[in-house]
């Protein structure tokens, strides 16, 4: 019996010493397992750049590998809106929109970033842009931090306009753009005066449709939920941008979004274009763009506002599904940091630099210089627009280009289909605002108090 005793105190010494060891990945004083951290992201150029430097952080954090998954923007959103809300965990970060950010932090769907922001002394949460950071805080607590952001400008080519004998000024209205555009396209300058969005979608042709819209004095919804679609203001908005890519816009509009525009661009056919001001910094990098220093960019457009650029930012959030938290945080933190932002300019080129996010940026030397035609009037239109009041009149939520319900995301894409079908011709603008006045509606009544 006492032989029986010290084989089973023997064993059992074995079994605890091996159970340590297993699963002493982060225990004080215990071996930390290898993780592996999966990062679902838009296939952004910003965001391959991210992916193309990971090594940095690797080699950095012995131990933490980093798997990127990227995706064009819709699908990122159905895969990522689908696994946070189910609690599947099959992304340890996520890469989402100012959109949102908070509506997913509200319900319990990421985590809740404020300790690990306040624990690192160096990563200075107070940097980022007070807009972005206020647009990704809830009662207090911040459940993301932004990797790049954003307002929307009007670039344009300065020697096709010069050739057209026109000329944008720093604070255009829409009828002076019209005027160019059609100057350009009339003399054959370029295949389209400007290029514009009119892929279906929330995201795609709303984002810069939304800010005509307000800026015509039109709005999703008024301060009592009532849906606005069929409005004379943005029936107005709608026929102007309808009519300006008819006349002077690229062939196939409803097949354009931020990549095509940008290509069109890029490649000398088109003049001007309204969308994201990060383009900028890629039509910026004589290494991949024929139109570097050919480039002049000026406040996005309006008529009865004093402003109408959107506000946007790509963030990184972790989901509280995740079962590497700590890792995810880690790497969430590395990538938002000035030391990331240092990294990409030495690395890659300073007018690869994520803007938009920290003040800082916009005080480096080289980045300022590298950045000039284009950093000062993004961080000059990201502090002047008002996601409180973007229009001419009141709006019961927060937001420019989107309407922060759970809603708009499914009411925004039926109505970008029926506006998109306007565009193309298969249907009138009268039509498809009338149905999209009913779609809107339904998502109104919800919230009606």
């Amino acid at each position: 019996m006492l032989l029986t005793k010290k084989r089973a105190l023997a064993l059992s010494a074995i079994l605890a010493t091996s159970a340590l060891a297993l699963t002493g990945c982060s225990g004080a004083g215990g071996a930390k397992q290898d993780v592996t951290l999966t990062l679902a992201t838009v296939s952004n150029p910003q965001m391959k750049d991210m992916e193309e430097l990971k090594g940095e952080f690797e080699s950095a954090n012995p131990g933490i590998k980093v798997n990127f998954v990227q995706m064009e923007e819709g699908d990122l959103r159905a895969a990522v809106t689908a696994d946070v809300a189910s609690g599947a965990g099959q992304y340890d970060i996520v890469t989402v929109g100012a959109y949102e950010v908070p509506q997913w932090g509200a319900n319990g769907w990421l985590q809740d970033l404020t300790p690990a922001l306040k624990a690192d002394a160096t990563y200075d949460v107070e940097d980022i842009l007070p807009p972005v950071r206020d647009a990704l805080s809830v009662d207090g607590k911040q459940y993301a931090v932004p990797f790049y952001g954003e307002s929307s400008i009007l670039m344009y080519n300065k020697e096709m306009l010069a050739a057209a004998g026109v000329t944008i000024s720093n604070n255009p209205t829409w009828q002076e753009v019209a005027t160019a555009a059609q100057a350009v396209k009339d003399q054959g300058i370029a295949d389209s005066g400007i290029c514009l969005r009119g892929k279906p979608g929330w995201g795609d042709l709303f984002a810069p449709l939304t800010t005509v819209v307000q800026t015509f004095g039109g709005s999703w919804y008024d301060m009592d939920w009532n849906a606005q679609v069929n409005s004379p203001e943005f029936t107005e908005a709608v026929t102007f941008y309808k009519d300006l890519l008819a006349n002077a816009g690229q062939a196939d509009p409803v097949s354009y979004s931020f990549t095509e525009c940008l290509n069109l661009l890029q490649e000398g056919k088109t003049a001007m274009w309204y969308d994201a001001s990060v383009a900028a910094s890629i039509l910026e990098d004589a290494k991949t763009s024929k139109v570097a220093g050919k480039m002049g960019y000026a406040h996005a457009p309006t008529y009865k506002t004093a402003e109408s650029g959107w506000l946007w930012s790509w963030n990184l959030a972790v989901p509280e599904s995740s079962k590497n938290k700590e890792a995810a945080d880690k790497f969430v933190l590395w990538a938002t940091s000035k030391d990331y932002q240092q990294l990409v300019g030495k690395t890659l080129g300073w007018t690869r630099v994520p803007p938009g996010a920290r003040i800082s940026t916009y005080e480096i030397p080289e980045y300022k210089e590298a950045a000039a035609a284009f950093a000062p009037i993004t961080l000059e239109v990201m502090s002047s627009v008002n996601p409180s009041q973007p229009g001419v009149n009141p709006q019961p939520w927060v937001g420019i280009q989107y309407v922060t319900i759970p809603e708009f995301q499914d009411v925004g894409n039926q109505v970008a289909q029926l506006v998109a079908d306007a565009i193309a011709g298969r249907i009138s603008v009268a039509d498809a605002l009338n149905k999209g006045q009913e779609i809107a509606q339904k998502a109104g009544d919800a919230h009606k108090k």
